[in-house]
């Protein structure tokens, strides 16, 4: 890899870094830590953190302020590395957008108070929005440095029904990712304090939406990682590339894992640490669907199934 294939996985991580720690902003009940103030923080450039609510906040902060500095860093580099028309541009020229978007949704949820104790629908649509716009930022880092590191370009035509199989797959992800979130923030604000009670809480008349909602993830998890794992098979056994075919078994292999560790997250009543663990794996296999799905698509002989 050139340096700039080096750099783009590097900003890959770093911004994979700053999702998760926005996990444990949420989970701490830290959104509010500085406030409704934004940029600033409580009214100040470099605050006094008094409380560790200020400390994990304002560190969310600053790690998504690195995260925007090196995607434009990123964004130079690459026009300036590679020509007009070349398919190398979708990638870091889509990332500094979402970048730039991920920040304002971000710049949203602390001006317009949905942070703290907010249990509005506003707050769960625009959480659920956030980690959509969170999937598409790391779906064109991850393209970008695929291609930067040698990846070909992709060619969506005369594909049959494969293209349509990856694009229900990674939809089906995207909901699986928006109702994982919803129901996080469902786990934060309506803690249990034992699996029979959370339980009987989603039975319970009367009872907020956010918790009436948490069946639905487990489930469309269940649903959407069995066809996953199919298609995973499928493109096992029927690419001759090396690549492909281990880029199909991380695939698999990950959502098997993340079944285990979302059975966990539901059995230790979704503790702090495991949370960020379950994010890290739902991202993971995010970037993997995404990378397949670059790999498949750039080569002629995979056109249906």
């Amino acid at each position: 890899m050139n340096r700039f294939a080096k750099y783009s996985w590097l900003v890959l991580g770093w911004n994979m870094l700053d999702i998760l720690w926005g996990t444990i902003v949420r989970a701490t009940g830290s959104g509010a830590g500085c406030g409704n103030h934004w940029p600033s923080c409580n009214g100040a450039i470099l605050p006094d953190p008094q409380h560790i609510q200020t400390l994990i906040e304002f560190t969310h902060r600053t790690l998504s302020g690195i995260a925007l500095i090196m995607v434009f860093i990123l964004l130079v580099w690459g026009l300036r590395s590679y020509p007009k028309g070349s398919h190398q541009r979708i990638g870091f020229i889509g990332s500094s957008f979402l970048i730039i978007l991920e920040a304002l949704l971000g710049a949203g949820l602390v001006l317009f108070k949905l942070v703290g104790t907010d249990t509005s629908v506003y707050r769960a649509v625009a959480v659920s929005l956030h980690l959509l716009n969170t999937f598409i930022l790391l779906a064109f880092l991850g393209l970008n440095a695929w291609w930067a590191s040698g990846g070909e370009p992709v060619n969506l035509n005369n594909r049959g029904k494969l293209l349509n199989a990856f694009v229900i797959g990674l939809a089906g992800v995207a909901i699986i990712g928006m109702s994982g979130a919803i129901t996080a923030l469902g786990d934060t604000l309506f803690p249990s304090t034992s699996l029979a009670t959370t339980l009987a809480e989603q039975s319970t008349p009367g009872a907020n939406f956010l918790v009436q909602l948490r069946i639905y993830h487990p489930l469309i998890a269940i649903i959407v990682g069995t066809y996953s794992i199919y298609l995973a098979r499928y493109m096992y056994t029927h690419t001759k590339h090396n690549t492909g075919k281990k880029i199909s078994l991380i695939l698999g292999i990950l959502i098997a894992i993340q079944w285990t560790a979302g059975m966990t997250n539901i059995i230790l009543l979704a503790p702090v640490w495991m949370q960020v663990v379950h994010l890290f794996l739902a991202d993971s296999v995010w970037l993997s669907y995404i990378l397949l799905a670059g790999f498949t698509f750039s080569q002629p002989n995979l056109e249906a199934m």
